[in-house]
């Protein structure tokens, strides 16, 4: 394999010294027209592509953001990733993206890699509790927004939706559609948007004056698709199935829903279902669902201008906690069936 082409031959292509290449490519308002259009010839001939790398490493600091998520198969996480990779190129930055599959133990290990890969800034959704892998990267100079996790803390930034909101919509809705029986299926307690929508949707029942005992919680290992479908089983093999479900996420209700398809039960005659996030996929379900609503992209593209600002500003930088507010997007799956009305004269 041919090695690619270096400075030193650019510039003997073009005649100059290997000061004049280096300042066409990072200075070039410093050099003379006609010479910086000698060089950039030479580069197109040549096939010369630069070693960002190794100008990394001189500098400190990558052109590169990471972006740390739950679960990268969450459509979810990944419109937040689209939102988060159109902020960052039009300011030259790449995104690094690591899944840490809910895992603490991984999530630290993706902090090490960004924190070795001197990244700008980092926007992570934490897994768990403990910030003190964020905390360590702070120390190291780079800068960290927490994305889809409210902040506590006076010297970070963070973006999320109102998740405590976002689960008393849910339930409110339910109990207005005249529904008197709750599941909630929900994911582990380490993680703050589960906490977050379990606690909204017990305020939907104190609120309205209701007996807590009509919301039940069924807590699943992940916020996926098979344990939404496994949480649908459970549910069946009930002596009673319940009459409505709302799902901490929209993988888990499409698995929920699954499950009641393929037993032949009615949705949402026999069983409404609601989920959370309305990814794009709620809407093209077989019995189109029911769902709390998240600004997704927007969500991503905030995170990552807050980052690029403290990266650039530092300690000048002043800590912002963004908090979108969710709606509640009704459809079929969740719609109480209405008796219809019989003509006047008509016995039923």
């Amino acid at each position: 394999m041919k090695p690619p082409v270096s400075m030193r031959e650019v510039a003997e292509r073009a005649k100059v010294s290997l000061g004049t290449v280096s300042n066409v490519l990072n200075k070039p308002e410093m050099v003379a027209a006609g010479t910086r259009e000698r060089v950039l010839a030479a580069i197109s001939e040549l096939g010369f592509v630069r070693n960002e790398s190794a100008r990394q490493l001189r500098s400190g600091t990558a052109r590169a953001i990471g972006l740390v998520v739950l679960d990268v198969g969450n459509p979810f996480f990944t419109d937040v990733a689209r939102g988060v990779e159109e902020a960052a190129s039009r300011a030259g930055h790449a995104v690094i993206l690591c899944n840490s599959d809910e895992s603490p133990a991984r999530e630290a290990r993706h902090l090490e890699l960004l924190a070795e890969q001197r990244v700008h800034g980092a926007l992570i959704t934490p897994a768990g509790a403990s910030l003190d892998g964020i905390r360590r990267l702070q120390q190291r100079g780079v800068s960290v927004v927490l994305l889809d996790h409210p902040s506590e803390e006076a010297d970070l930034c963070s973006v999320a939706v109102d998740d405590r909101t976002g689960g008393e919509l849910a339930i409110n809705h339910l109990l207005a559609e005249g529904y008197r029986e709750i599941v909630l299926v929900n994911g582990p307690a380490r993680i703050h948007q589960a906490r977050e929508r379990r606690r909204g949707a017990f305020d939907a029942l104190r609120k309205g004056g209701h007996d807590r005992n009509l919301l039940t919680v069924l807590e699943v290992p992940a916020l996926n698709v098979a344990c939404g479908l496994r949480a649908g089983e459970e549910l069946l093999a009930r002596r009673s199935t319940p009459p409505a479900v709302f799902c901490a996420n929209d993988l888990l209700a499409l698995g929920v829903l699954q499950a009641m398809v393929r037993a032949g039960k009615r949705v949402p005659e026999e069983v409404a279902i609601v989920g959370y996030d309305d990814i794009d996929f709620a809407a093209a379900a077989a019995v189109p669902l029911t769902s709390v609503r998240q600004p997704r992209e927007l969500i991503g593209r905030t995170a990552a201008e807050l980052v690029m600002a403290e990266s650039t500003a530092r300690e000048h930088h002043e800590h912002q906690r963004v908090l979108f507010t969710p709606e509640l997007v009704v459809r079929e799956s969740s719609r109480r069936p209405r008796r219809r009305r019989q003509p006047t004269g008509q016995r039923s």
